[in-house]
């Protein structure tokens, strides 16, 4: 299982800050740090990950990803074996910003036979990046020491 996502980051009063995503559902309710992440989906074999990516940013956050240079992160494999293929880009959400990200559907309570739809992503935040680093999946870690690395030599 591959996915492809967009770290977005903003500078604001001259210090970096990063957008991260977390996942919407019942099992992630009371789960905090650890779990957020970059706002991300499954390729399906052959597709371009950059298209992906920009897709799955507009799917869960309901905005466009901002256009403009794109850093490189690399990829990561997850502790599930996934690969995440991650890229940064500059920007910013509009004040009046409101959450709308795409649901899914699973039986809940397990084992009730009824179906009940959540929200993919349930909050998404800046994030300065050392509280950016106790939020984020530990896989993914790396992609902000990446950002910032590519930031100070750029």
């Amino acid at each position: 299982m591959t996915s492809a996502g967009l770290l977005m980051f903003r500078k604001k009063r001259d210090a970096l800050e990063v957008l991260l995503a977390h996942p919407g559902g019942p099992y992630f309710r009371n789960k905090d740090d650890g779990f957020w992440t970059i706002p991300k989906g499954e390729m399906d074999e052959g597709e371009d990950p950059i298209s992906r990516a920009r897709i799955e940013f507009e799917e869960e956050l309901r905005v466009a990803a901002p256009a403009g240079k794109l850093i490189e992160l690399g990829w990561v494999k997850q502790k599930g074996g996934k690969k995440v293929h991650a890229w940064a880009l500059e920007g910013d959400l509009q004040d009046d910003f409101k959450l709308s990200s795409n649901t899914f559907e699973i039986e809940w309570p397990p084992r009730s036979g009824k179906l009940e739809r959540f929200p993919e992503i349930d909050r998404a935040a800046f994030f300065p990046p050392d509280l950016a680093k106790t939020k984020i999946n530990p896989a993914q870690k790396i992609f902000l020491d990446r950002l910032i690395n590519a930031l100070l030599a750029g």
